[in-house]
């Protein structure tokens, strides 16, 4: 394997490294930052690199002349005039390259006997810096959860295929093993249909995901959580492993309306759907969240799950709304999350160990990885073929004219190419983007239009010396604020992914993760929809700038105030230039200036759906209400990709109950 960076680009990133910690203690070299940098790229590789490498190029004319030979003060200067402080679109893309320097940073692991090697960072400096303990050296009391490992849930290695166990012909090819996937695959298999699923990423069961951070995103995320949309405007998190996102998203489970749960002005998703030719039968798509419910053990989490930064989002709204003369802001709803980790009050329930987003070590999470994809291989005779690619459906003639999925062309990892036949269907169930891609491939019309987003933007808060608690040391997100047009949710993260998202520059950033014990975090969520298309291959998504960006300030300062009251003195928002806020500001109105476009904000978003629209008419929508592809007899569609609209809320449990409803009733290829 070729090293992913040359000499130059080497140099160019060892001085930027210096130059973003000037005058902030650093306790491994920057030499150090730039291996742990390369190594995260030498295993990302494709199109990611390159897009890293263009980046670097770029970057260093934009800081240029000599970037690398003045000093480190010269370059801090340049670096705040051009970059923190810049108002040029493709110079606030460049800034985002700080993330990747402080993430690899904070994210330094120190090799050991095994891979990720808990007792060989037991000294790890960066984590003595910012006083965080991994979770095999934390001190627990009898009334915590012990972080042990439940055996017993994983997917037998035996029914994990590669190419020479890989048969010619199935009945059925699922492709994707993530929510949607993987339910469909589970339901059709269960009717008796000899099944396939074809998965792009690779499979990594518990025993081997670990806490080295930058290990995990390479290898369970796609572009190693670093995929972008066209503009770069926003990061969209998605897994691309075995069990999908559903191995390193946070098992929140929220339906799209649920009285008690749900914000009562919220719009009625079903019925939107219904009034522009969607119609899904609601009672059915119901009791397709309830089967969902009962077999991913679905529950309300335990409160000491979520002890420090859950209470700190409940009692800081009740204590900002009590103040509100809005009656929008007093109906709103504020409660714990619903998970489908566990499941709670049992002995296999979360140890909140708060690494979710890069797996679950522990086998405590329910996801589609201990559940349906298990269920399926050894209950039902399914299989698993992972690292392959999917590059399109092939297709024939049907007696009455329609096309008919004969069998699909396949990439194996060692890049050579193999056609299986399937012989009754084919499930496409990738998410959104490579579903709408491989659709676009195979030669069907209208594909990729009309994405949503649920779009994310965290604000963290530095709490009093002696308040609150260490939020690392629990579950990631644990409670939320429904506020009808936008959510509120708490939010923490684990040292590496807390350094990429936290705001500031310099010195700035470097005492603000210095204070990791003494900080809170939440995150605002607010629905962008159908804003966005797939095209080229890639996610082209833009906010409207009279509608996404006055909500995207309100629920910013919303949130802002409402750590305020929750008893914060200080405030840092995820702008690009890393400002903070204080009690006394005029908070609406730093918003209103702060935020002019979608560059002056991290913006992300876990949530992609649409691209595939459910529609009776074959000109609004790719699939008709039973998730079939119009003018096909026997390819569905299972995935967020079908949602003709945005849904508002975490996505991962209305794209299982979709699944579910489009395989469970009948059987989709009788």
């Amino acid at each position: 394997m070729s090293a992913p960076f040359n000499f130059g680009q080497l140099k160019f990133l060892k001085a930027l490294t210096e130059a973003l910690f000037h005058g902030a203690p650093m306790v491994i070299s920057a030499d150090q930052v730039v291996a742990n940098i390369t190594e995260l790229f030498a295993k990302v590789g494709g199109t990611k690199l390159d897009e890293i490498r263009l980046s670097l190029t770029a970057t260093e004319l934009v800081l240029g002349p000599l970037f690398a030979a003045v000093d480190v003060e010269t370059r801090a200067h340049r670096i705040r005039n051009r970059l923190q402080n810049s108002q040029i679109d493709l110079f606030q893309d460049m800034a985002r390259l700080r993330g990747i320097v402080y993430a690899c940073y904070y994210g330094h692991w120190q090799p050991g006997v095994e891979a990720g090697d808990q007792q060989a960072n037991a000294a790890n400096p960066v984590h003595q810096q910012i006083g965080f303990t991994l979770p095999k050296f934390r001190v627990r009391g009898p009334a915590d959860m012990a972080i042990t490992r439940v055996e017993g849930r994983e997917i037998d290695p035996a029914h994990i295929l590669d190419a020479d166990t890989l048969g010619d012909e199935y009945d059925v090819v699922v492709v994707g093993s993530g929510a949607g996937g993987a339910v469909a695959a589970h339901n059709v298999a269960a009717r008796g249909y000899r099944v396939l699923i074809v998965e792009a990423g690779p499979f990594y069961p518990s025993p081997r995901i670990t806490h080295h951070e930058l290990d995990m995103v390479a290898h369970l995320y796609k572009h190693g959580a670093l995929q972008t949309s066209t503009n770069r405007d926003f990061i969209v998190f998605q897994g691309r492993c075995v069990g999908g996102s559903s191995t390193i998203n946070n098992g929140i489970c929220l339906r799209v309306n649920e009285a008690g749960r749900t914000h009562p002005d919220a719009v009625d998703v079903l019925a939107r759907w219904a009034s522009i030719g969607a119609p899904i039968d609601a009672d059915a798509f119901h009791a397709s969240y309830d089967a969902i419910r009962d077999r991913l053990h679905i529950g309300t989490i335990e409160a000491r799950a979520g002890r420090h930064n859950g209470p700190h989002l409940i009692n800081g709204w009740h204590a900002y709304a009590a103040g509100s003369s809005d009656p929008k802001e007093q109906r709103a709803v504020a409660d714990w999350f619903a998970k489908n980790f566990g499941p709670p009050h049992t002995p296999e329930a979360c140890a909140y160990c708060g690494y979710c987003n890069s797996g679950c070590a522990y086998g405590r999470r329910l996801g589609m990885a201990q559940t349906y994809l298990p269920d399926a291989c050894r209950d039902h005779g399914a299989r698993i073929l992972p690292e392959t690619k999917v590059d399109r459906i092939v297709w024939q003639t049907s007696i009455d004219g329609r096309r008919e999925a004969e069998g699909v062309k396949l990439i194996l990892p060692d890049g050579s190419r193999r056609t299986v036949r399937a012989r009754v269907g084919v499930v496409v169930a990738a998410g959104t983007i490579a579903s709408s891609k491989l659709l676009d491939r195979s030669d069907i019309d209208g594909t990729g239009h009309n994405v949503s987003l649920n779009i994310a933007s965290p604000v963290v808060a530095l709490m009093p010396q002696g308040v609150g608690g260490n939020a690392w040391d629990e579950d990631q997100m644990s409670s939320y604020v429904d506020c009808g047009d936008f959510l509120l949710e708490s939010h923490f993260q684990s040292p590496m992914a807390m350094a990429s998202l936290m705001p500031g520059w310099f010195t700035d950033h470097s005492e603000r993760m210095r204070n990791y014990g003494r900080v809170h975090s939440a995150g605002i969520l607010f629905p962008a929809d159908r804003r966005g298309r797939v095209k080229d291959g890639k996610l082209k998504f833009e906010l409207d700038r009279d509608t996404d960006l006055p909500l995207l300030r309100r629920a910013m300062a919303t949130l802002t105030k409402v750590h305020f009251a929750a008893g914060a003195i200080e405030c840092y928002p995820a702008l690009t230039k890393g400002q903070r806020l204080t009690p006394n500001m005029d908070i609406d109105g730093f918003f209103e200036t702060a935020i002019r476009e979608s560059d002056d904000v991290t913006l992300s978003s876990s949530h992609p759906h649409g691209g595939n629209a459910i529609n009776v008419d074959p000109d609004a929508g790719v699939v008709d209400p039973d998730c079939r592809v119009h003018g096909t007899t026997n390819v569905i569609v299972t995935d967020a990709s079908v949602f003709p609209t945005c849904i508002r809320v975490n996505a991962q449990w209305t794209t299982m109950a979709m699944a579910h409803y489009a395989t469970a009733r009948h059987d989709p290829f009788g």
